[in-house]
């Protein structure tokens, strides 16, 4: 998604750092009760699993999935994921959540205060070093990348839980009021939450995204169900166990595993579809019929009832707001699916753009190393192009960027699997780009040498490729150069326009921390994530209630009609 170049290069490097740290996590167990897997033991010997969450219980499947090792192609998990004719029991959990939410500034306002204290709670366990080295170490396992990143996610999802401690969940909620007309007249506006919600999470932040969305959902008063890419999930099944720890209600959250194909039925099945004993028709045609044909109810008063019972069942389940964060091609699905009642935060095409003044190289040069090829590069904010004034190519940038990508390496995990493109799939791209009339590799375009990451993945080596300005402009190119490619891969552009401004020396493309908005702007379906104005916007709506109470004015007498 975005973040953590800034932080994790203030956190000392740990001496003699492999792919998983030589933290003894045996040492800690007793102090992680929560836990029920070590990270540093998930092999193909010693598989770990990952359950669902649903009306308050840990279940499996009838089936399981076997996910293989991004480092080595074994085995090493097992996801129980949700098959189609299996999520009856998570749409009958939503269904049983109001409309109104589980509380709002009218009904038990004392979960406001309850989830301050689970943040505290949460903010202080993620403090301890073990736990958050558990989670740093699990995130590493999961989807590798350098333990400074791991460990920075960690750290931004412990600062954004301490800033909802105490009564800032309730804040979240402020309402205000406005004077009426007349005595005894006001109006008053409330943040008001949708009830039964879903929320999708990608892969790439396998704890932070997913968190903080789940608990700006939570904060705010709805019910949701959690769907995180199953190669990961890992992580939200043991975070969901601390929160339960820290005293989450198990009710509250549901989470379920399962492929696109079966979450996209739920959401769907939620939105247009009733179910009910043998009941299972569209809304809202012929519930007439369906009383007499299938229920034998000729009775008028009580098909009436039967009636009113299928139109509140089908108003409670409907999901009135999902919360996807990942591709661009299913964001627009779900937007057209769910008729809009969707907020997106998908991915996007990231650029930096190097102005007249060339100075501080060897700063710039580290910036755009942090933002392009961090986390292998599988960031939605990763730099996927720079564009360069003509005065730093007399410079030693180009250089000094090749000189730092060298230097990241599968030992460290500072280069390392690409989860969603195959190494073929980079290196068609780049062969396609070097076709382009003066383009050039810069730098890279081999696969990684000497691994084991299984094919299914990618293995590549940080990548730049050069194409002129005035090429990309061209029609046919256009669409190839602009392609986001989800791995270690940035196009430079040279000689832009004179004049270009810039955001500052030190503007980074994944540098968002928890303390200011991140999300996309122009979009009214747009996300944001971390901040209170991006909790109220994403998880909440406007409530207006006028209070009109009189006195009616004495003598008063019935006007003429209008």
């Amino acid at each position: 998604m975005h973040k953590f170049a800034g932080i994790c290069r203030e956190m000392r490097a740990k001496k003699g750092l492999t792919l998983l740290p030589s933290f003894n996590i045996s040492r800690f167990m007793s102090s992680i009760p929560f836990a029920t897997i070590e990270a540093e033991k998930i092999s193909g010997s010693r598989p770990a699993e990952v359950h669902n969450l649903v009306q308050g219980k840990w279940v499996g499947s009838s089936s399981w999935t076997t996910l293989l090792d991004p480092l080595n192609g074994e085995p090493f998990m097992k996801v129980a994921e949700v098959g189609e004719s299996e999520i009856k029991p998570f749409v009958d959990s939503l269904s049983r959540c109001p409309k109104h939410g589980l509380h709002n500034p009218f009904k038990s306002p004392e979960r406001y205060l309850l989830y301050g204290d689970i943040s505290t709670k949460a903010a202080h366990m993620l403090s301890k070093p073990e736990v958050s080295d558990f989670f740093a170490r699990l995130i590493q396992r999961v989807s590798p990348k350098s333990y400074q990143q791991a460990h920075g996610e960690v750290y931004v999802t412990q600062k954004f839980l301490e800033n909802f401690c105490g009564d800032q969940v309730r804040f979240l909620a402020r309402s205000f009021a406005v004077p009426g007309n007349h005595l005894g007249q006001q109006s008053n506006g409330y943040r008001w939450p949708y009830g039964p919600v879903a929320i999708i999470t990608p892969f790439n932040f396998p704890l932070e995204i997913p968190l903080l969305q789940l608990m700006g959902a939570l904060y705010m008063g709805n019910k949701p169900v959690l769907k995180v890419d199953s190669k990961v999930s890992i992580v939200m099944d043991q975070m969901l166990r601390l929160l339960h720890a820290c005293g989450l209600p198990v009710e509250d959250v549901d989470f379920i595993n399962s492929d696109g194909k079966t979450m996209n039925k739920l959401i769907m099945e939620l939105v247009g579809e009733c179910q009910l004993g043998r009941l299972n028709q569209p809304f809202p045609s012929e519930f007439m019929l369906v009383a007499v044909k299938e229920y034998k109810i000729y009775n008028a008063a009580k098909c009436a009832a039967l009636l009113f019972s299928l139109l509140r069942t089908y108003l409670i389940a409907n999901p009135r707001m999902t919360l996807f964060t990942g591709s661009s091609r299913v964001a627009e699905k779900l937007a057209l699916d769910l008729k809009g009642r969707v907020k997106l935060e998908d991915a996007g095409f990231d650029w930096k753009i190097l102005g007249p003044d060339v100075q501080e190289e060897d700063y710039v040069a580290w910036v755009c190393d942090q933002d392009a090829y961090a986390c292998s590069g599988q960031k939605c904010s990763a730099q996927s192009i720079l564009f360069m004034h003509e005065n730093w190519s007399s410079s030693p940038l180009i250089s000094k960027l090749k000189q730092l990508a060298s230097r990241r390496k599968l030992e460290d995990l500072t280069i390392g699997p690409v989860l969603t493109v195959t190494t073929e799939t980079m290196s068609e791209h780049m062969k396609q780009l070097l076709k382009i009339p003066g383009s050039k590799l810069l730098f890279g375009g081999e696969p990684l040498e000497n691994h084991t990451i299984p094919s299914v993945y990618g293995a590549f080596k940080p990548t730049a490729v050069y194409v002129p300005l005035e090429e990309i402009l061209k029609d046919q190119n256009f669409e190839l150069v602009t392609r986001e490619i989800f791995g270690p891969f940035q196009e430079v552009i040279g000689n832009t326009v004179n004049g270009t401004t810039y955001a500052g020396l030190r503007a980074r493309t994944t540098g968002a921390p928890q303390n200011h908005w991140f999300g996309p702007a122009g979009d009214p379906r747009g996300a944001g994530i971390g901040t209170p104005e991006a909790i109220k916007l994403v998880w909440s709506c406007h409530r207006e209630i006028i209070y009109d109470v009189g006195p009616v004015p004495h003598q008063w007498q019935t006007p003429e009609s209008t």
